[in-house]
This record gives structure tokens, C-alpha cells and sequence, in this order.
């Protein structure tokens, strides 16, 4: 806090800060005002400002009760703030826990908040964390008809940056709108290299309980674009899978609803298919690549019994970042094949990636 108090005494601040921008114990709120620093207002991105809305969950404005601050809402239709938000501001500190999955959308909410301040003259400070799944860059690059808040810049699902790492990218880069520039200061982590084991201290959101189900949440997502559940409305999370018409498997599982899963899919159904929650974090983590078996081992499975795997809402196409790999699943290419045609497209972001690294 040393390197950066100094940044903030005597500004007005606005911090866009979630359940994991903690010191300790402490949150960074109680943190600064415990400092005199003068925190004028608090953003909040997707899961809200104490991480318990469901994923898609409008959050809301409000006021929070234990320092009645204002909280300005940066999911559902305002992910972007406004002048009138950002009035009177003189600093806005960006500090929350990213798990380095490109549909993941804190960097969303990061780019909306650098372009906000870039267009405001406002100056961002991000408050940079280790990225758990930084170890390793894989997946297919996204391609620009398939932008959305869950993907907005062309890199791939897993891209082996920090937060901090990543707004220096999309600043550099000229991502943002009419190409401005966030006046940006990003507050390295000590100790840190990309190789680091991370265990996250908070969960980042409800359905990442623990580290295993951040190492698995890259290649299980993908199911979210599809009939199959990965586990919401379990206690586990994003280290299961399964449907009620899968003829395999070894596991059953019986989604219901639950404090960050208030509909999940298949509700009350019994569904069959596997469980992971047994695999060691050592072996996830040496892994280090999408493990696309799952998705097409139960492909197979129901589209042979007709069961309808893919949604008609394309979403599958915006978590994956393009059409092709729907494509490629169809046409029966296996794991191998599919990898090596994002081989060209992985040198090139390593490219524009090594110009804005701040750790070995």
C-alpha cells in the first residue's frame, strides 16, 4: 500500500472493487478510509460488490451498509460508467481478482472502466494480482463478428497475463474506443512470476469454490454453450458434468437451486456423467492446455442418442470465440486436429503479448 498511498492522499477516489479486493483480512475499502483516503464511490462488476449475485444476475445500485457508500452497478445495462457517474472524481482504483479466462468479465468491465476514464481524463490505477491459470496460453483466439461482453479483444480463452499485464495490452493495443488512451498506472505484485502456484484466498465468484474449479473453468465453460451441466446448483462446481440422458459415465449429480445458482440448468433432474473432483490440483495444473475430450466425448454420446447438444442462442460461438470450433466438433476431428489449427493464431497473439509482460 506504500507504493501507492501516495497516489491517492488527498484525491477523490472511486474504486471498482468486488469480495476478493482484500489486504489480509481487510477490504480494500476499510483499508483506504481507514487511511483518511477519501473514497467517494464504489463500482461493481458481474456477481456485485460482495460477489453473491448468480452469473447474469443484474446487479444494482446501491448504498453499502457498513460504510454507506454509494455503489454504482457496472453489470446489466450500465457496464460502462458515465460522466455523470464518474463526476467529481479524481482517481479510480480497479482492484479485483481475475482467473485468466477471456469469457471471464472483469476485463470486460476493466476495458468499459479504462475507457471511461481515458474519454473523462480520469487516471486508473489497477492494483495488480496473481492470475491462477497464468501458467499457460491455449484456446482459440476470438474473432471479431463474435465480440461480446464475454469476449471482447482478439485473444484466446487462456492468455497467460495478470490484470494488470492485460490494461497495459488493451491500452497499448488501442482498444478502446476512437483508440484514447487510459492515463495508466498498474501496482505490480512482488514475488510473482507467470509459473507461480496461486491458490486464491476468496473465491473470485459462486461457482468457483476453489482452486480446481478455476484450473477446470477454461475447458468445462464451453458447456455453457451447450445442454450440458457443469455442476451449478451442486457443491461442486465447475468440476463436474453431466445430462439426464448420458448413457455414461460414473457420477449423478441433481442440480437445485442455490444461493448463486437461483435456475440452474436441469433443475430437480437427475443428470449422469463424470466427476473431477478428486483430481489433484498438482495434476491441473501441469496440465496446462483446454482439454476439449470432455466436450467432445459428450457430443458424441448425445448427438447419438438426438439429444440437441448445442444451444440455438449462440452462445457456444461467444465463449469459444468463433464458429469453427462447433464446426470442427461436428465433422468429428478429434482433440489434436482441433489444436493444431489455432497454432498460427497462438504465435501471433504470443507476439503482442510479450510487449507488455511484467513478470518473467
Amino acid at each position: 500500500m506504500a507504493v501507492y498511498h501516495p497516489l491517492l492522499a488527498g484525491k477523490v477516489v472511486g474504486l471498482v472493487v468486488n469480495q476478493t479486493s482484500v489486504i489480509g483480512d481487510r477490504h480494500l475499502v476499510d483499508s483506504l478510509l481507514a487511511l483518511k483516503i477519501n473514497v467517494a464511490k464504489i463500482f461493481a462488476a458481474e456477481h456485485g460488490f460482495r460477489g453473491e449475485a448468480d452469473a447474469g444476475e443484474k446487479v444494482v445500485n446501491g448504498i453499502d451498509s457498513k460504510t454507506n457508500l454509494p455503489i454504482v452497478s457496472l453489470y446489466g445495462d450500465n457496464k460502462k460508467p458515465t460522466r455523470a457517474q464518474l463526476e467529481g472524481l479524481e482517481v479510480v482504483v480497479f482492484d479485483m481478482q481475475d482467473v485468466g479466462a477471456r469469457f471471464y468479465t472483469y476485463i470486460s468491465t476493466l476495458h468499459y472502466v479504462m475507457e471511461a476514464c481515458a474519454e473523462a481524463g480520469i487516471p486508473v490505477i489497477v492494483l495488480d494480482r496473481p492470475n491462477p491459470n497464468a501458467h499457460y496460453i491455449d484456446g482459440p483466439v476470438l474473432e471479431d463478428e463474435h465480440k461480446s461482453f464475454i469476449g471482447m479483444h482478439p485473444v484466446p480463452i487462456v492468455y497467460g497475463m495478470t490484470i494488470g499485464e492485460y490494461a497495459q495490452m488493451i491500452n497499448g493495443e488501442g482498444w478502446l474506443s476512437d483508440g484514447v488512451q487510459a492515463n495508466l498506472t498498474v501496482i505490480p505484485c512482488k514475488n510473482y512470476s507467470h509459473d507461480s502456484f496461486y491458490e486464491l484466498p476468496i473465491k473470485p465468484s459462486p461457482n468457483l469454490p476453489n482452486i480446481r474449479s478455476i484450473y477446470l473453468y477454461p475447458s468445462l465453460c464451453l458447456f455453457e454453450g451447450t445442454t450440458v451441466s457443469v455442476g451449478r446448483g451442486t457443491e461442486n462446481q465447475f468440476q463436474i458434468y453431466g445430462h439426464p440422458d448420458f448413457d455414461m459415465g460414473s457420477y449423478n449429480f441433481t442440480p437445485v437451486s442455490m444461493a448463486g445458482a437461483k435456475y440452474p440448468k436441469h433443475e430437480g433432474k437427475s443428470c449422469n456423467g463424470y466427476s473431477l473432483a478428486s483430481a489433484t490440483v498438482g495434476s491441473l495444473f501441469e496440465r496446462k492446455k483446454l482439454d476439449l475430450d470432455y466436450l467432445i466425448g459428450m457430443y458424441n454420446n448425445l448427438s447419438q442418442r438426438e439429444v440437441k447438444f448445442f444451444n440455438d442462442n449462440n452462445f457456444f460461438e461467444k465463449l469459444a470465440g468463433t464458429s469453427k470450433l462447433r464446426e470442427q466438433i461436428i465433422k468429428g476431428m478429434t482433440a489434436d486436429q482441433i489444436r493444431s489449427t489455432w497454432q498460427a493464431d497462438l504465435a501471433a497473439f504470443k507476439s503482442v503479448r510479450s510487449n507488455y509482460l511484467l513478470y518473467d
